[in-house]
C-alpha cells in the first residue's frame, strides 16, 4: 500500500468572493516539489474567473489516465523486449451526464501512438494485447467508474 498527497493552495485576496466574482486559479504541489498552476475550466466558469492556461481538474483526470496507461505499457513492453523509441497519446474525455444524471467525465479516449524499434517488433495484434494488458493494470482506470477506450494509433504506411 502507498499513500499519495497534493497540497492545494487558493487565496482570496481582495477579490469579491460573496458575489462570486473570484478567481479559480490556484497553486497545485505533489509531494516530489511539483507545482502546477489550476484553475476551474472555462467551460464550467467562464473567463476571466477561470485561467485556460492553467490545468483544470478535468484535464488532470484525463491526464491521469493517459499517463498511468503509458506507464503500464512502456513496462510491459519492455517485459516482453520490445523496445519503445516514442510514445505520444492525444487523450480526450467528455463531459456529459452519467446513468445517474449527473455531470461527469462520461468517456476517456486515449490515442497512442507508438514507435519501437530493434529486431523484434510487435505486431499489430500484439500492440493491442500490450494495451489492453496496459488498460488492465492501470491503477487509474481500475479507480475510476469512467469508460476509459483505447485506440491506438499505427504508423503503417
Amino acid at each position: 500500500m502507498a499513500a499519495y498527497s497534493a497540497h492545494i493552495l487558493w487565496h482570496r485576496g481582495e477579490q469579491d468572493f460573496l458575489g462570486n466574482r473570484y478567481s479559480r486559479r490556484h497553486l497545485m504541489s505533489f509531494d516530489g516539489g511539483a507545482e502546477v498552476a489550476g484553475s476551474s475550466s472555462p467551460h464550467v466558469v467562464p473567463l476571466p474567473f477561470s485561467d485556460a492556461a492553467a490545468v483544470d481538474p478535468e484535464e488532470a483526470f484525463v491526464a491521469s489516465l493517459a499517463s498511468c496507461h503509458m506507464l503500464w505499457f512502456l513496462s510491459i513492453a519492455a517485459k516482453h523486449k520490445f523496445c519503445v523509441d516514442r510514445y505520444a497519446d492525444t487523450a480526450d474525455g467528455v463531459m456529459a451526464k452519467n446513468a445517474e444524471g449527473k455531470m461527469a467525465m462520461t468517456v476517456v479516449t486515449l490515442r497512442p501512438a507508438v514507435a519501437f524499434s530493434g529486431e523484434q517488433r510487435p505486431t499489430r495484434e500484439q500492440i493491442a494485447q500490450l494495451h489492453h494488458e496496459a488498460h488492465e493494470a492501470c491503477f487509474i482506470a481500475s479507480s475510476v467508474k469512467t469508460e476509459v477506450r483505447c485506440e491506438p494509433v499505427y504508423a503503417d504506411a
